[in-house]
């Protein structure tokens, strides 16, 4: 179609794939050390990779340079289905998950680090496999586009469409006026935090490779676990779970706070409304579901742990409670305990968390904090023009006044947002689900959560889903994670017309 440059975008895609086959062969040394028979395929699934995109980069490069918005939005979509299906390569080559659906869905529920999974027998998978499903969730947590802009200049290829259609949520804050130094600097935090929360997990008791494995999930807020029983697996080891609290806190808070608090700038931080009632909100949250714990049923039903003190019972109580409102609010999925065992009103409000989400600018998916602090500033706002009709009365975020344009794109966000969710759930009724799974399925797809209520609570999986609902979940991740205007916008038919 004329007007759109598909040249590049092929080029991009190329790209984007020989960066994925490359994280494929450093799966390769992790089967290999085990002796893994699984490692040739690996292997093979790496090298057929980077082939594929080195010839769509190879035969597109001479592509003019120039790169409009439909052009970028185009890049980031397909971008992400080309990560998605050439990621299912490892698991198909090996044999791990031998049928397409399934491995598209762990595929893109990795990268979209919903971390939703069809396995059901985690312990029993290759280590390469393994090692492989949790850099999907690493690769896809800060976004390999965001990666790929801060290698375009050197192709002579500008990348702020790019970034713009790919960063989560509505913030425009940036840390450094180019983008790829943004990007650049994004990435170095990303690696570092990583790495020091490895380095703690591994301190704290964990094997090498579940530290490295977790290290790479909680930090992209995607949730795979080398357990069968995810992080309940270590509630005999209080220290690991905390250590994991802390960075799922630190991943859903916006990257560019994190990284003006490492440059010692620590009351920007707190200045930041987003911030403010991301913290405070997971501290009245977590209290208050331990005074339900505690209070109103067996703490040791809960976790699971015999305590012979009571402030034993408290301390598990809490941390229990902390660790899953850090883990739901931030759309990692982890699971310490099962919520839906926990009492009815404890149950209904982790599900209310499914649809907040974490700060704009972090790894986590979902509404996103700052669309609800506008979304009640605009409601108030609403009120008093009720009484003031002829007042000019501003709408302030964090001291700034806030664009009309931005507040009608963020309420058409969550209109969207809540119809999808409505919908998506009639639909999955239709595919067999009953009714509290079809809801907690279609609100944990979309707000890439992983965990949900009924048949794919905390302690079942998504195995048992038809394919229809296999692929349909596939579809709402995708949309989800790429804040749902990126993706359907294409499926409008003013995209397609030209200028």
């Amino acid at each position: 179609m004329k007007g759109i440059n598909f040249k590049i975008i092929i080029s991009f895609l190329g790209l984007t794939s020989m960066l994925n086959g490359v994280f494929m062969l450093i799966a390769y040394p992790f089967s290999n050390y085990h002796n893994e028979p699984e490692q040739w395929g690996i292997l093979k699934a790496g090298i057929t990779t980077i082939i594929i995109g080195f010839l769509c980069w190879f035969f597109n490069r001479n592509a003019p340079k120039s790169l409009q918005k439909k052009e970028g939005y185009l890049i980031v979509t397909l971008g992400w289905l080309m990560l998605t299906f050439t990621g299912t390569l490892p698991y198909l080559f090996t044999g791990s998950i031998p049928e397409f659906t399934n491995a598209v869905f762990e595929t893109i529920s990795g990268y979209s680090t919903t971390g939703s999974s069809i396995l059901t027998d985690i312990e029993a998978m290759p280590k390469g496999i393994l090692f492989w499903r949790s850099a999907t969730h690493w690769i896809g947590g800060m976004g390999i586009i965001v990666l790929t802009v801060a290698i375009l200049p050197l192709l002579g290829i500008g990348g702020m469409q790019l970034f713009m259609a790919e960063a989560p949520g509505p913030s425009a804050d940036k840390m450094h006026p180019r983008i790829t130094e943004t990007a650049k600097r994004l990435w170095l935090i990303y690696f570092l935090l990583t790495f020091l929360e490895f380095f703690l997990l591994k301190i704290a008791g964990m094997t090498w490779f579940d530290a490295i494995n977790h290290a790479m999930a909680t930090m992209s807020t995607g949730g795979f676990s080398t357990k069968n029983a995810s992080i309940a697996y270590w509630n005999g080891a209080p220290i690991i779970q905390y250590i994991i609290t802390l960075f799922m806190f630190i991943a859903g808070a916006n990257f560019v706070l994190t990284y003006f608090a490492l440059k010692g700038r620590v009351r920007k931080v707190f200045k930041s409304e987003e911030f403010k009632f991301y913290l405070f909100g997971i501290i009245s949250l977590s209290i208050l579901i331990t005074v339900i714990i505690v209070n109103y049923q067996d703490p040791n039903l809960v976790t699971n742990i015999h305590h012979p003190k009571p402030w034993g019972e408290v301390e598990s109580a809490f941390r229990h409670a902390v660790f899953q409102v850090t883990s739901v609010l931030t759309t990692t999925g982890f699971v310490t305990a099962d919520f839906t065992m926990w009492s009815s009103f404890a149950t209904m409000l982790m599900f209310s968390l499914f649809f907040i989400g974490g700060s704009a600018g972090s790894t986590s998916g979902g509404i996103k904090i700052v669309r609800h602090i506008v979304m009640i500033k605009n409601s108030f706002y609403e009120f008093k023009k009720l009484l003031h009709p002829n007042a000019i009365i501003p709408i302030r975020y964090d001291g700034t006044g806030v664009p009309k344009n931005i507040i009608y794109n963020i309420l058409a966000f969550f209109i969207l947002y809540m119809l999808i969710f409505i919908l998506s759930s009639i639909l999955l009724t239709f595919f067999g689900l009953d009714f509290e799974s079809a809801i907690g399925a279609a609100a944990s797809s979309l707000g890439n959560i992983g965990p949900a209520l009924g048949s794919v609570s905390p302690v079942n999986n998504y195995a048992h889903l038809s394919v229809g609902a296999k692929w349909f979940c596939a579809f709402l991740m995708l949309i989800g994670r790429l804040e749902l205007f990126t993706v359907l916008i294409l499926l409008t038919p003013f995209f397609w017309k030209k200028n």
